[in-house]
C-alpha cells in the first residue's frame, strides 16, 4: 500500500542515575535505608530502560513499541513524584525532519525537562507506530488490523502533543514539534487509518455504498491533511515526495468515490448517472497518476474504471439512450467516518508498574512539608516561652542567691548542698576547659562554611565573567540568555546563606561575651570541692538560727515547686520535639477523591488536636510561674527582715557562682546546638556548591558547542529555500556530539525572594537543628522574568529553633503548584517546567469503531 511513514528524532546519551539519586535522596530524606534501596534500585532499572527504548525504535520494529511504551509510562508515573523543576538532566533530542548540513550539523534542542523527554518519547512512539502499521502486510487481516489501530493510536498520540509539547517547551520548540507540524501529522496518521478501512471493506467485497462512503471520508481527511502540509511555517520540512503523495491520493480516494458510487447508480438502472461518475472517476485517476511521485498508484481501480466507461457508454448508446447529467448536481453518497483519533491512555503499557511506588506524590510532599512547617513552627514557639520563662525564674532565684542563702544557714561554713551539686555537674560535664575547647572550635566550623560558600560565588563569577567576555566578543551572534539572569536565584539564595553565617557569627560573639563575663565563676565551680571551699567565705554568725525560720522552710517548699515545674517543663518540652504527625494517607485519599489537597484545613485541624493539649500545659505552667516568683520574691523580703542576714561578701559570691552554673548550662547546650548547626549548614552548602558546579559545567558545555556552531557558520552553505529557517536560540551541533551527563543542580528560579519572616526572639543564638532554607518565592506566584524557573531548595530538616534570628523562613513552604510552567530555554542553560497534569477528553464514539461485517 505504500503508506508513508513519519522520521524518528534522534537522541543523545545521557546518564539519568546520578542526577534522579541525588534528587530523591535530598527530597525524601525520612525514607527508611529499605526503601532508598528499593530507589535506587528503580532508578538504575530506568537508567536502562531509556537505554534500550531510545535506540530500539530505530529497529522500526513492533517490540520496539512495548519498551517505549514502558519508558514513558515510567516517566509519567515519576513527574508527578518528584520536583521536576530540580532535576537537571540535559535531554538533547534532534529534529526529526532536519538531514543537517554538509559539514553534520543538525538542528537540536536541549532541556532539563522530564517533560520535554515525554515529548520527544511520545513523538518517536508515534512515528514508530506509523513505520509498524505501513510494514503490515494487506493481504493479513490481523495485519490490517494492526494497521489501522496503530495509525489511530498514532493520531492520538500528534494530538495530544499539539497540547503538551507547548506546556513542556515554552518558547519556540525543533519544527518537528510545532503546532502546524503535529496537526499535519495528526491528520495524515489518521487519513492512512480510514485507507486501512477503505481497502479492508474492498478486499471483503463489501456493498458498493459502503465503500464509496468510507472513500468519501478518506478523501475528506486527505484533503485536510494536504492543506495542513502546505501550510507555509512547515511545507518545508517534509520529504519532497510527501505532498505529491497524499494530494495523489486524495485525487484517488476522490476518484475510487465516484467508481463505487457509479455501480450504485448502475444498480438503481441510472445509466446516465453511471457514465457521469465514470467519466469523473477516470478524470480523477487520471490527476491522481500526475500529482503522485509513484505514477502506478491505483493503476489497477483507473484501468477497472476505464473499461468501465467504455461498457456503460456502449451500452447507454445501442440500449438505453439516457442524457448524461453533469456529475457537480449528482448527490453524494454520505461519508462512513470509521477512522478516529484514540485517545491517549493513562498507561501506554498493558500490566504497568509503577517502579517508583515507593515515592508519593509531589502534590502530596508538599502539603507534608507544609504542614511539617506549621507544627515545627507551633512548637518552636511553645518551646521559646518554656524556656525564656525557666531562663527569667534561674535569674530571679540567682539575683537573690536561694536556694545557698537558706542552705548556709544551715550549714556554717561549709559549701551550701546546691552549691557541691552545681559544681559537681559542671565538672561531670568537662568543666571550663570542655567549654572553652567548643568555643576555640567554632572559628574553625565558621571557616570551613564561609570556604564552600564563597567557593560557589568564585564559579559563578568565573562563569559570568566568561559569558561577558564572549558577549563582547561576538556581540549579537551570542544568542544565549546572559548569566546574570539565568544565576539570579542562585545568587540570591546564597546571599541568604552569607546572612545565615554573618548571623551565626553574631551569635558566636554573644557566646563569648557571657563566657567572658561568667569566666570567673566557671573557672571555681569546675575546681575540686576541697578547692572551691576555700574561696568560698565563711557564713555569718546568725546564719542557723535564720535557716530555721518560718520563712526560710517556707522558701524551701517554694524551690521544690521551681525544681518540679522544670521537670515538668522537661517533659513538656520533650513531648514538642518528638511530637510527630503524619498525614501523608490523609493527603493522599483527598488528592485521590477531589484531585486537590486542601492542606491547610487539613494541617491545623490535626496539629490542633495534638499540639493542643501541650499548648495548654504551657500555659499552666506559665501561670504558675507568676505565682511563685511573687510568693518568693515576698517570702526572701520577709526571710531577710526577720533573720538579719545582709548581703555580704560571701552572699555575692553563692551569687556569682549559681549565676555562672547557669550560663555554663545554658552555653554548654547552646554550643552544641551551634555545632550541629554548623554541621548541618556545611551538609547543605555542599550541595549548593555542587549544584553551583553542575550549573557552571552545563553552562561550559552549551559555551563551546555555540562556539562550535559560530565557528563553523561562515562555511555553511545551505539552499535557503528548501532548509526551514533555524530559530538562534536553538543549538546546531555535530551529530556525534553527547550530551553532557550527571547533573544534579536545580535550574535557576524565579526573580529573588522578599526577606522571610522572623520567628520570635528567643535566648538561644543556634538552632538544634536547621528548620528552613533560603526560598525563591517568586518561583511561587509573582511575575517570572524570562529565563527563571521554579527553583526550590531542598528543605532544612525541620526541628527547634530557639534563637530565631536567622534570616530563613521557620517552615518550608513546598514546591511548585502543579500548574506552574515557568519558561524554558533553548542554547542556554537548560530551563525547565513546572507539573503538568494533562487530562484528555475522550472523542466521541467508540475508537474503535467497526463496520459491521468486517470482523474485526
Amino acid at each position: 500500500m505504500e503508506l508513508l511513514t513519519v522520521p524518528l528524532k534522534k537522541p543523545t546519551e545521557v546518564d539519568i542515575a546520578k542526577p534522579l539519586k541525588t534528587l530523591i535522596q535530598s527530597n525524601y530524606r525520612n525514607l527508611e535505608a529499605e526503601k532508598l534501596n528499593a530507589i535506587s534500585e528503580a532508578v538504575s532499572e530506568l537508567n536502562l530502560l531509556r537505554n534500550a527504548a531510545i535506540w530500539k525504535v530505530f529497529d522500526r520494529q513492533e517490540a520496539g513499541l512495548e519498551i517505549n511504551y514502558r519508558y514513558h509510562d515510567q516517566l509519567r508515573a515519576l513527574e508527578a513524584k518528584i520536583p521536576v523543576q530540580e532535576l537537571q538532566i540535559p535531554f538533547k533530542w534532534k529534529d526529526a525532519f532536519d538531514k543537517g548540513t554538509i559539514f553534520g550539523g543538525r538542528m537540536s534542542l536541549t532541556l532539563t525537562s522530564i517533560g520535554y523527554e515525554r515529548t520527544c518519547v511520545l513523538f518517536n512512539i508515534a512515528a514508530l507506530q506509523s513505520c509498524v502499521a505501513s510494514a503490515q502486510s494487506p493481504d493479513n487481516d490481523e495485519g490490517l488490523k494492526l494497521a489501522a489501530k496503530l495509525f489511530q493510536q498514532s493520531a492520538g498520540i500528534f494530538t495530544f502533543l499539539k497540547t503538551f509539547a507547548s506546556a513542556t517547551v515554552q518558547g519556540e520548540p525543533t519544527p518537528d514539534l510545532t503546532q502546524d507540524s503535529l496537526a499535519a501529522l495528526a491528520n495524515l496518521m489518521l487519513a492512512q487509518a480510514q485507507e486501512i478501512f477503505v481497502f479492508k471493506a474492498i478486499k471483503d467485497n463489501m456493498k458498493d455504498l459502503v465503500v464509496a462512503k468510507l472513500c468519501a471520508q478518506c478523501e475528506e481527511l486527505y484533503s485536510e491533511t494536504l492543506r495542513s502540509l502546505q501550510r507555509d511555517s512547515v511545507r518545508t520540512l517534509w520529504e519532497k515526495e510527501w505532498i505529491p503523495q497524499v494530494a495523489g491520493r486524495q485525487a484517488a480516494m476522490h476518484a475510487l468515490t465516484m467508481y463505487y458510487h457509479s455501480a450504485v447508480a448502475k444498480a438503481n438502472k441510472a445509466f446516465g448517472e453511471e457514465i457521469s461518475r465514470l467519466q469523473k472517476a477516470v478524470e480523477l485517476f487520471k490527476t491522481a497518476q500526475s500529482r503522485a511521485s509513484k505514477p502506478t498508484l491505483f493503476q489497477e481501480y483507473a484501468s477497472r474504471a476505464q473499461k468501465a466507461l467504455a461498457d456503460a457508454k456502449k451500452d447507454n448508446d445501442f440500449i438505453y439512450n439516457e442524457i448524461i447529467p453533469d456529475v457537480g448536481t449528482l448527490p453524494g453518497p454520505g461519508k462512513a467516518p470509521l477512522a478516529k483519533v484514540i485517545p491517549m491512555p493513562a498507561n501506554l503499557s498493558e500490566g504497568f508498574t509503577d517502579i517508583f511506588g515507593q515515592l508519593v506524590p509531589v502534590a502530596v510532599n508538599q502539603a507534608q512539608a507544609a504542614c511539617e512547617g506549621r507544627k515545627t513552627e507551633i512548637v518552636n514557639g511553645e518551646i521559646v516561652r518554656l524556656r525564656e520563662a525557666t531562663t527569667a525564674m534561674n535569674g530571679l532565684l540567682s539575683s537573690l542567691n536561694l536556694p545557698a542563702i537558706i542552705e548556709v544557714t544551715a550549714s556554717g561554713a561549709s559549701l551550701p548542698p546546691s552549691l557541691q551539686e552545681k559544681a559537681s555537674a559542671v565538672r561531670e560535664k568537662g568543666g571550663i576547659e570542655h567549654l572553652k575547647g567548643f568555643i576555640e572550635r567554632l572559628p574553625e566550623l565558621f571557616t570551613r562554611n564561609k570556604e564552600i560558600l564563597d567557593e560557589a560565588f568564585r564559579m559563578m563569577d568565573e562563569e559570568r565573567d566568561s559569558d561577558n567576555q564572549l558577549r563582547a566578543q561576538f556581540k549579537d551572534r551570542w544568542t544565549r540568555t546572559p548569566s546574570d539572569k539565568l544565576a539570579a536565584t542562585f545568587r540570591a539564595n546564597g546571599e541568604k546563606y552569607r546572612i545565615i553565617i554573618d548571623n551565626a557569627t553574631a551569635a558566636d560573639k554573644q557566646i563569648r561575651e557571657k563566657f567572658a563575663a561568667h569566666r570567673r565563676g566557671i573557672e571555681l565551680l569546675s575546681m575540686a570541692a576541697d578547692q572551691l571551699a576555700k574561696e568560698i567565705p565563711s557564713a555569718g554568725s546568725n546564719a542557723k538560727q535564720a535557716s530555721n525560720s518560718s520563712y526560710a522552710q517556707k522558701l524551701r517548699e517554694l524551690l521544690e515547686a521551681v525544681e518540679t515545674m522544670k521537670v515538668e517543663r522537661e517533659c513538656i518540652e520533650s513531648e514538642l520535639k518528638t511530637l510527630t504527625i503524619d498525614l501523608k494517607e490523609r493527603f493522599q485519599a483527598a488528592l485521590a477523591k477531589e484531585g486537590v489537597i486542601n492542606e491547610p484545613a487539613i494541617s491545623l485541624s490535626e496539629i490542633g488536636k495534638v499540639i493542643g493539649p501541650l499548648q495548654e500545659q504551657v500555659g499552666e505552667s506559665l501561670a504558675r510561674q507568676e505565682t511563685l516568683t511573687r510568693d518568693i520574691r515576698s517570702a526572701h523580703e520577709a526571710f531577710t527582715a526577720e533573720s538579719g542576714v545582709s548581703t555580704d561578701q560571701r552572699d555575692r559570691t553563692l551569687s556569682e557562682l549559681a549565676a555562672a552554673y547557669d550560663v555554663f548550662t545554658e552555653l554548654h547546650g547552646y554550643l552544641q546546638e551551634g555545632e550541629t548547626f554548623y554541621n548541618g549548614l556545611t551538609e547543605i552548602l555542599l550541595v549548593f556548591q555542587s549544584k553551583i558546579s553542575d550549573f557552571c559545567f552545563a553552562r561550559k558545555t552549551e559555551k563551546e558547542e555555540l562556539m562550535k556552531d559560530l565557528t563553523h557558520e561562515s562555511s555553511r552553505q545551505v539552499p535557503a529555500a528548501v532548509t526551514p529557517v533555524i530559530p538562534t536560540h536553538h543549538t546546531s551541533t555535530t551529530a556525534t556530539a553527547p550530551g553532557a551527563s550527571g547533573f544534579s543542580a536545580p535550574p535557576p528560579a524565579a526573580a529573588a525572594a522578599s526577606s522571610p519572616p522572623q520567628a520570635p526572639t528567643a535566648a538561644a543564638p543556634y538552632p538544634q537543628q536547621i528548620a528552613g532554607m533560603p526560598m525563591a518565592t517568586g518561583a511561587y506566584g509573582g511575575a517570572m522574568g524570562a529565563g527563571f524557573t521554579g527553583y526550590v531548595p531542598p528543605p532544612m530538616p525541620a526541628g527547634f529553633n530557639p534563637y530565631g534570628t536567622l534570616p530563613y523562613p521557620t517552615s518550608y513552604t513546598g514546591f511548585p503548584p502543579g500548574g506552574m510552567m515557568p519558561p524554558a530555554y533553548y542554547g542556554t542553560y537548560p530551563g525547565a517546567y513546572g507539573h503538568q497534569q494533562q487530562q484528555q477528553q475522550q472523542q466521541p464514539g467508540a475508537p474503535n469503531q467497526n463496520h459491521p461485517g468486517m470482523g474485526w
